[in-house]
């Protein structure tokens, strides 16, 4: 097989190109940017283009497919020149479903904790040498490839992004994977530019349903009205199962979690980690694992890679970052780690930095989402909403959007200077971004404020 890939440079596209290549196939691809750590890595698996730029001569008549990513344009070159040809062209997550149709595949959809649920199911098959393909949407620690394709796994397990699948294939990528099994974590309204009103954006997750194999299993977050309310609509056609938060209690270490008269110990902590968990638990039990062995393997379980990831810690000071940037994921993430120290003040610092945060009409669905702490910040960059081609926003109606005390900045200085001006002695620090805060070096930062504790 030989395939080639059109933006070849992406978090995704190139991952699934040193899959295939892995794999045994002819891999080739283009872009007209590609940044770290992509480069590297395509250039140790030997699959680098060696020009930037589009080049329809690429396009050759021996190819079997072209894999398009969402980065290229509809009047791509190569993308025309492949249609002239008459060769298959596919999305991300069709060539995905073509790779793993004759498998039982595992759609982790929601819209948020997708992948810490993932991440968890990959961590307890891995503990019990269960052999397995996968495709995750973020970088795990552990991990040189986020994409596992082989001819002998009998399960493909796929984190379902609801986005866009490419320039000319406008489903959500997880309408395309068909799954024996799937899980909806939970349904909070996010990708605005795409999905113009919560009704239409709640429409993709039951069209999502739809979607799951004849016999199959849909877990579903019995805590989330919609997501409930999928459950009861589908409960009749398809084997229908329902997870909540279990009953738990605070350790120092992180959690013990309490399930059918036995404890478990856990590392991880938060009434959201846990009802992932409980997910996850749930979707590992539908693929044959008993609940007993998830529950114990996931007692080494860290957590995900920018998922309340620790970044240091000292004896009275700790410092977490967190992928969170959507409401919920704000609310859950705060409300976590003031849970986990009740005895500590809680600084909580966002980032809103996707194209949804930054929209002007979006603000409001912020409303109490960092109340948990006992301090709080939230940080845009005008030039940043300039980019993506916005409404300019204000600090005051940043403001308003949160409402409480949060203090609004717009200067990455401004961010550092509200931190360093603290005594961090009994405080937990929580930054939170799918981004950094236009520069902010989170370790290094780390290690400045740890260093003023010795």
């Amino acid at each position: 097989m030989k395939v080639h890939f059109i933006a070849i440079g992406g978090s995704a596209m190139h991952n699934l190109a040193i899959a295939l290549s892995r794999k045994g196939m002819q891999v080739t691809g283009s872009d007209d940017e590609i940044f770290e750590p992509s480069k590297s890595r395509l250039k140790r698996e030997g699959i680098l283009p060696n020009d930037i730029g589009w080049d329809p001569s690429r396009i050759t008549d021996d190819l079997d497919a072209v894999i398009l990513g969402m980065h290229a344009r509809e009047n791509n070159p190569e993308l025309i020149a492949a249609k002239e040809k008459g060769i298959p062209v596919y999305s991300y997550p069709e060539y995905l479903y073509e790779q793993s149709k004759e498998k039982t595949r595992v759609v982790i959809g929601g819209s948020h904790g997708k992948t810490t649920i993932t991440s968890m199911i990959l961590h307890v098959v891995n503990a019990l040498n269960l052999n397995v393909d996968y495709m995750v949407g973020a970088q795990l620690e552990g991990y040189d490839c986020m994409v596992k394709i082989t001819e002998d796994a009998p399960v493909m397990i796929l984190e379902g992004d609801e986005y866009l699948s490419s320039p000319i294939d406008r489903r959500p990528k997880f309408h395309l994977y068909q799954p024996d099994i799937a899980i909806i974590s939970g349904i909070a309204w996010d990708h605005i530019n795409v999905f113009p009103t919560y009704k239409n954006y709640v429409e993709q997750f039951n069209i999502f349903c739809q979607q799951i194999e004849q016999g199959g299993t849909f877990v579903f977050n019995a805590e989330d009205e919609e997501v409930t309310k999928l459950g009861d609509k589908y409960k009749d056609a398809i084997q229908c199962v329902s997870y909540e938060t279990p009953d738990y209690e605070v350790t120092e270490e992180g959690t013990l979690v309490h399930f059918e008269g036995a404890d478990y110990p856990m590392k991880i902590f938060g009434a959201h980690n846990l009802q992932n968990l409980m997910g996850a638990m749930r979707v590992g039990e539908a693929m044959g694992i008993s609940p007993n062995d998830f529950l114990t393997a996931m007692h080494s379980f860290t957590g995900a890679g920018k998922r309340l990831q620790k970044v240091t810690e000292t004896e009275g000071f700790t410092m977490y970052k967190d992928f969170a940037h959507s409401p919920s994921k704000l609310k859950a993430t705060t409300k976590a780690v003031k849970e986990q120290y009740p005895d500590r003040d809680v600084v909580a610092c966002m980032e809103l930095h996707t194209f949804s945060s930054l929209k002007k009409e979006f603000l409001p669905e912020y409303d109490g989402a960092m109340n948990a702490a006992d301090d709080a910040l939230v940080y845009f960059s005008p030039e940043v909403v300039a980019h993506k081609k916005l409404e300019p926003i204000t600090k005051e109606q940043v403001a308003a959007g949160f409402g409480g005390t949060v203090k609004v900045v717009n200067k990455t200085q401004e961010v550092l200077d509200f931190i360093h001006k603290r005594d961090w002695k009994n405080k937990v620090l929580l930054m939170m971004s799918s981004g950094n805060f236009d520069g902010i070096d989170y370790e290094a930062l780390g290690e400045e404020l740890k260093s003023q504790q010795l």
